[in-house]
């Protein structure tokens, strides 16, 4: 699994897109994706998690993002994207102390 955050610019959004992106609002990375925005909503963050084959890596998750994010139908522009391979995270448990 992947979590993938997009930062970008909205390219002309309209009242339909507004509403579309205002919907789709929240800070969990899912698999449809969901936006954090300024008050505006010209700028936007998009969480979004991928799944993640055998072979695939960071490219194809970026890949996957950016269609996830196309569903939604806004033109944007991309400043950055940040990918996380969740196959990679460890977790440190506590020690029980009795």
């Amino acid at each position: 699994m992947f979590r993938v955050t997009i930062r970008g610019k909205f390219k002309g959004l309209g009242e339909d897109g507004r509403a579309t992106v205002l919907a789709a609002g929240g800070i969990a990375y899912t698999e449809g994706g969901t936006f954090t925005h300024d008050q505006s909503v010209s700028a936007f963050t998009f969480r979004c998690q991928v799944p993640a084959g055998p072979d695939d890596g960071e490219d194809e998750a970026a890949l996957g993002a950016m269609a996830a994010l196309d569903v939604y139908g806004c033109s944007y522009e991309i400043l950055k994207i940040a990918v996380t391979d969740m196959r990679d995270i460890k977790i440190r448990r506590r020690a029980r102390t009795m």
